[in-house]
């Protein structure tokens, strides 16, 4: 009798999962995703790149604008009698009366070493933190947010000049390799999911814009993994004349001056304990993305302007 999965996920990052498994014969019966979104002016309509995989490869899908209280949806999926549901960065929390649908229950592929960085951001914080590493974990989806049982850890080192894009395409890739066997384990009974240490949780809240400004009088590292982290939404940045300038890449570098302090021709900016950033990247508000060298040509910010944090 042939298995039938289900599927749930919305960005980017699940995407080669999902594919993973349909190139590898895995029977996914139906995909769960975010609706549509409209874009900010209402002029279009984004599909979900999960959405635009299940059309390209004919695997019907449901969108539903919400799952709790979603009766239409629970009898729907009581009736498939799935064998087992793959969460990828679904972007809702499956209801409690969901989770007894499938006879080898949710399980979630979330970017993180579990119990670090439970929550909407994982990938994101774990940068901003500086961690040495990071990971994908694959558990039991419970009650609480990501503190089910895990099956499975496996983990990446965490280079200080990679940003959350990044890192993402690379646990995303991870995830589609290792998820093969994890399934296969599962649906044979022979995955071992272990209980997370709850009392070393840490927790991964979704990024707010307000956090996307760039404080120098923190150290060069911290700034480094803000804008890593925030790289490419929301962006850090900073304020210059009224006008935003979003930081795309940078680097440390050994020049000292006053805090906020532009002490070259080249971009580079004074931080905290005489340590300073060198701006490799940047976009000026409602430009394109430049190259530092092209950017200097016509920029008004200059050797000594000070850029303040409000």
């Amino acid at each position: 009798m042939s298995k039938k999965i289900i599927f749930m996920g919305t960005p980017m990052f699940a995407v080669p999962i999902l594919k993973s498994l349909y190139q590898n014969g895995y029977p996914i019966s139906v995909i769960y995703t975010q609706p549509p979104q409209k874009s900010h002016r209402g002029q279009k309509i984004n599909k979900s790149p999960i959405q635009g995989i299940a059309e390209t490869l004919n695997i019907d899908f449901r969108a539903p604008e919400k799952l709790r209280d979603n009766q239409e949806e629970y009898e729907f999926l009581k009736e498939l009698n799935a064998d087992l549901a793959i969460v990828v960065a679904y972007g809702q929390i499956i209801p409690k009366n969901f989770l007894d649908l499938t006879k080898k229950g949710f399980i979630n592929i979330h970017g993180s070493i579990l119990p670090n960085w439970r929550g909407a951001a994982p990938i994101q914080r774990s940068i901003m933190n500086l961690d040495k590493e990071t990971g994908i974990s694959i558990m039991k989806i419970g009650e609480q947010l990501d503190s089910g049982p895990v099956c499975n850890i496996y983990k990446v080192k965490l280079n200080i000049n990679e940003n959350a894009q990044e890192i993402s395409e690379k646990l995303s890739y991870l995830a589609a390799e290792k998820v093969l066997d994890n399934v296969d384990d599962i649906l044979e009974g022979k995955a071992k999911f272990v209980e997370q240490d709850h009392s070393k949780a840490t927790y991964a809240e979704k990024i707010s814009k307000r956090e996307s400004q760039i404080n120098w009088n923190n150290d060069a590292s911290e700034i480094i993994g803000k804008i890593n982290g925030l790289m490419p939404v929301p962006g850090a940045f900073f304020s210059f004349n009224g006008e935003r300038y979003k930081i795309l890449k940078a680097e440390i570098a050994g020049g000292i001056g006053k805090v906020g302090e532009v002490i070259s021709d080249h971009l580079e900016i004074a931080c905290n304990n005489n340590q300073s950033i060198k701006i490799l990247e940047i976009q000026r508000q409602g430009k394109k993305p430049q190259k530092i060298r092209e950017f200097m040509l016509g920029s008004q910010i200059r050797k000594g302007s000070r850029l303040t944090y409000v």
